[in-house]
């Protein structure tokens, strides 16, 4: 049976019953990037500023707006984000992970940020990342998924 849906469409899910407890999510995603844009991100020679820190931030701001974005998410009190980045060969990785005390996990808010993130990180190279018809046929994002999910009872 489907909790978020009823006779008459939609609905959020009643948590008033549930009990506090602590509750983490962990969520990552891949860019594949062009390795001179890489090795441009690592050396700090992209025009826009520092890719990962603004990727830090739009992962930070996307995990306390997921409620303004995802209908049926409800609004939780965030006590701690942590955001990552893992070079490859030819793509960054980012982990999110997210932690509240609350009645509901925090999986889309992980979620949520890990897409931010990586958004944020192909908005920051576009200029350096498109070719000369302006296309990124190398560019892509992958793999957003849930790597954990804890719950502490």
């Amino acid at each position: 049976m489907f909790t978020h849906i009823s006779e008459k469409g939609v609905k959020m899910v009643d948590i008033a019953g549930k009990k506090d407890v602590v509750r983490i999510a962990r969520a990552s995603g891949k860019i594949k990037l062009r390795g001179e844009t890489l090795e441009k991100i690592k050396k700090g020679r992209i025009e826009k500023g520092s890719v990962l820190a603004a990727a830090q931030i739009a992962a930070t701001l996307a995990v306390k707006k997921t409620p303004e974005l995802i209908p049926m998410c409800h609004p939780l009190q965030i006590t701690n984000i942590g955001v990552d980045f893992k070079f490859g060969k030819e793509e960054i990785e980012t982990i999110v992970e997210v932690k509240t005390v609350g009645k509901t996990g925090v999986e889309m808010e992980a979620l949520t940020g890990a897409a931010a993130a990586l958004l944020t990180i192909w908005d920051m190279v576009k200029a350096v990342e498109k070719n000369e018809k302006g296309q990124y046929p190398f560019t892509k994002i992958s793999e957003i998924k849930v790597l954990k999910k804890i719950k502490k009872e």
